[in-house]
C-alpha cells in the first residue's frame, strides 16, 4: 500500500479517547474518515463482540473486554466510503489495561490471506481505569517479504504526536 500517512489532529484523537473512556471496560471502536491524509471525522461504532460471544462462545471465545468486532452496518459504511472523496483511512479500537501494541488477535482480525482486509491503518488506544495513556498508529508493510503491521506514529494522552 502506497498511501499518504494520515495526519491525526489532536482534537480527533481526543474524540477517540473520549469514546474509549466511555466504553471502558469494553474495547471501543470507530472509523476515521475524511480527505486523503487528513481524516477529520470519527464514526463511533458499537463493539459487536459481546453479542457474538453470547450467541456462540465457541466460535467467539473472547468478549468485548479483550476483542472488538465491527457491526455489519459499520463494515458496509467503511466499504462504501472507500469509493468516496472522504474514505475511511483508520480503524480505531482500544485495548484495556494491556498497552497499545498490535496483538496477534489484531493481526488475525485485520488480515485475509496474509493481506490487509481493508486499505486502512489501525489506531490502538491504551485505556485503563484511570484514563487514556496514549495511542499508537500501525500500518501494514510487506517490504521485508512476509508482511506485518509496523508502528508508524505514537500519541500521548493529550493526542499530541510523540517524537520517534
Amino acid at each position: 500500500m502506497n498511501r499518504e500517512l494520515p495526519q491525526l489532529a489532536p482534537a480527533l484523537l481526543r474524540q477517540c479517547f473520549a469514546h474509549a473512556r466511555a466504553e471502558f471496560p469494553k474495547e471501543a471502536c470507530g472509523l476515521l474518515s475524511g480527505p486523503i491524509g487528513q481524516p477529520s471525522s470519527l464514526r463511533v461504532c458499537e463493539n459487536d463482540q459481546d453479542r457474538l460471544h453470547a450467541h456462540d462462545p465457541l466460535e467467539f471465545p473472547s468478549d468485548g473486554r479483550t476483542a472488538f468486532r465491527l457491526r455489519f452496518g459499520d463494515v458496509c459504511w467503511l466499504l462504501e466510503s472507500l469509493r468516496s472523496q472522504e474514505p475511511v483511512q483508520v480503524v480505531f479500537h482500544s485495548h484495556i489495561d494491556v498497552g497499545a501494541d498490535f496483538s496477534a488477535d489484531d493481526r488475525r482480525a485485520a488480515l485475509s490471506d496474509g493481506q490487509p482486509t481493508y486499505p486502512v491503518d489501525h489506531l490502538i488506544v491504551d485505556v485503563c481505569a484511570s484514563g487514556v495513556r496514549g495511542a499508537k498508529l500501525f500500518r501494514f508493510s510487506s517490504s521485508a517479504g512476509a508482511g506485518d503491521f509496523k508502528l508508524v506514529a505514537e500519541y500521548d494522552a493529550e493526542g499530541l504526536r510523540a517524537a520517534r
